[in-house]
């Protein structure tokens, strides 16, 4: 194989090792992701109360695991972040929490075929300086039929994963060089599905 132009990290996070949280486990979770939800600066918004937290596949990249996290409140608002952690001696430990919200959601988006949350939890440099922002991203299709959701950056794939309960997680490499994660949903035959940027692009002044 001849070397390479597009020199960048790929598969750099581990597939995802767990089943969806439960249990216990959930409560514990449930309980850093609802203490960072209260830290939330609303800007004066009502938020209201946190409903049924729906969580994501795992990923571990760089020794610490992320769980994504979403909730509609009963003001109608989407709350999401993650609950990341390292793995000590006695299980757990060194926990880290993020939570933001939103009104747009996929029902005022009817558009939409891909619902998508993300933030950066890292960086990884280059060849000449030239840096990624490491990208949680976490979602559900909007569209039937999907298997399988990638990331990829000037069409390299750079991460994938399986949807587990019609949800998935991907961790991978975004702004660099001057390109841009896309998410892409295939079918079981490797048919595309949907295709969304991270991205929303300004409408054209009239």
């Amino acid at each position: 194989m001849p070397p390479t132009d597009r020199f960048v990290i790929s598969f750099a996070a581990e597939p995802p090792q767990e089943p969806l949280v439960y249990g216990r486990w959930a409560e514990t979770l449930q309980q850093q992701f609802l203490d960072a939800c209260h830290r939330i600066d609303s800007d004066g918004e009502d938020l209201g109360e946190a409903g049924e937290i729906a969580w994501f596949p795992d990923r571990t990249w760089n020794g610490r695991t992320y769980v994504p996290a979403v909730a509609r409140t009963t003001t109608g608002f989407e709350l999401f972040g993650f609950v990341s952690f390292t793995l000590g001696p006695g299980g757990p430990e060194d926990f880290d929490t993020r939570a933001e919200f939103t009104a747009e959601t996929a029902e005022a988006n009817p558009d939409w075929k891909l619902d998508l949350n993300d933030d950066i939890v890292g960086s990884w440099r280059g060849e000449d300086g030239n840096v990624a922002d490491m990208t949680l991203v976490w979602g559900v299709p909007l569209v039937p039929g999907g298997a399988i959701v990638t990331a990829e950056l000037a069409d390299l794939a750079v991460d994938q994963c399986p949807l587990v309960s019609e949800r998935f997680t991907l961790l991978a490499p975004d702004n660099y060089r001057g390109d841009y994660l896309e998410v892409r949903l295939w079918d079981r035959a490797a048919h595309e599905l949907a295709r969304e940027s991270l991205y929303v692009e300004d409408e054209e002044e009239s």
